[in-house]
């Protein structure tokens, strides 16, 4: 029976306020990335989501972005290479930290927003991040875009890549996501997501918004937390993949 990640986005909340519905996520997902303070999440928000992760069996990771509250980390910044390793080393070691704290453990970095759309395509970008993870711990993985330059920096550089494919993003022909501001780039149809997901992993290629598939192999799929619907969108997917006769399970158990 093949196996699947299903991941999302959780901890995006800040202070007393929240984003999504992190506990119902953690009912269907097998993996989540956790906002480490700089685009969302703070300690205590941290804290909070690796326990509830690790009560319901659910690996974590370190879900690193640029330091943008305000912009929720969609906004491209000019930070250099060497800003950026050390960025995403600050972040990492701080999760690592608070989930010690939870009695949890951080499995893998994922790069959030406008810093994981340009290690899609800046070779720099995507080495900084590599080089971040190898030297906070060599154990960790990169949960990639699939197919990217991040995807091969982390293989250059000795680090394990897990190949990540979107349900509710729509793709370009060159493999990427398409720009949030342009129409149609986020899909919220949950049957159409769950349908795009189960063509992609029998193409074993992610499929474009033209039908051009540009093959790639497909560890995980990833469901965003913070649009509306995403349970919805989320249950849609995990109930497809088991009809389909897919186990779905965390990368890193």
């Amino acid at each position: 029976m093949p196996v699947v990640d299903l991941n999302c986005d959780l901890g995006e909340g800040f202070g007393d306020w929240r984003m999504g519905d992190d506990a119902a996520m953690l009912g269907i997902v097998s993996t989540v990335n956790v906002a480490c303070g700089f685009h969302a999440g703070d300690p205590q928000i941290m804290a909070d989501t690796f326990a509830a992760a690790k009560k319901a069996g659910v690996a974590i990771g370190a879900h690193t972005a640029y330091p943008d509250l305000q912009g929720f980390g969609r906004r491209p910044l000019p930070y250099s290479p060497r800003e950026i390793e050390r960025l995403v080393a600050y972040q990492l070691g701080a999760a690592m930290g608070v989930a010690a704290l939870a009695g949890h453990r951080i499995t893998h970095v994922k790069a959030h927003g406008s810093l994981g759309n340009r290690a899609t395509e800046d070779v720099s970008a995507a080495e900084a991040i590599a080089r971040a993870t190898k030297s906070v711990d060599r154990g960790l993985v990169i949960l990639a875009i699939a197919g990217t330059e991040i995807e091969r920096a982390a293989e250059r550089l000795g680090v394990k890549a897990i190949r990540e494919i979107f349900a509710d993003r729509a793709y370009t022909t060159k493999g990427n996501l398409v720009p949030r501001s342009q129409p149609g780039a986020v899909i919220h149809d949950a049957k159409l997501a769950a349908q795009r997901v189960l063509a992609m992993l029998k193409a074993g290629a992610i499929i474009a918004d033209d039908g051009t598939k540009i093959p790639t192999g497909i560890d995980s799929i990833c469901v965003h937390g913070d649009t509306p619907g995403a349970v919805a969108m989320a249950a849609s997917v995990r109930q497809a993949l088991s009809e389909a006769g897919y186990t779905v399970q965390a990368f890193a158990s």
